[in-house]
């Protein structure tokens, strides 16, 4: 299993603060996002791939060719803004 996590406003688009999904057929975080999209609609795609959107693997910034094996935790989060 591949733990995903959502952070902050992708919390409250998605409806969702995480998903559990087999790791069967998923080689890297691109295809997480494909199979996100295919399980819970295009939306997802649409808002995981923003230019914006951060991508960590086991805590470590990653892009999205990044490669994911079972029992990673994928996480997606917008970029930490202050003010």
């Amino acid at each position: 299993m591949i733990e995903v996590v959502f952070f902050a406003s992708l919390c409250e688009e998605l409806g969702s603060d995480s998903v559990s999904m087999d790791a069967s057929g998923i080689t890297d975080v691109g295809e997480v996002i494909d199979k996100l999209a295919q399980e819970k609609g295009a939306r997802w795609s649409e808002l995981l791939m923003r230019e914006n959107i951060l991508v960590a693997v086991n805590q470590q910034m990653v892009d999205q060719k990044a490669a994911v094996v079972d029992k990673d935790e994928v996480a997606f989060f917008p970029p930490v803004t202050g003010g």
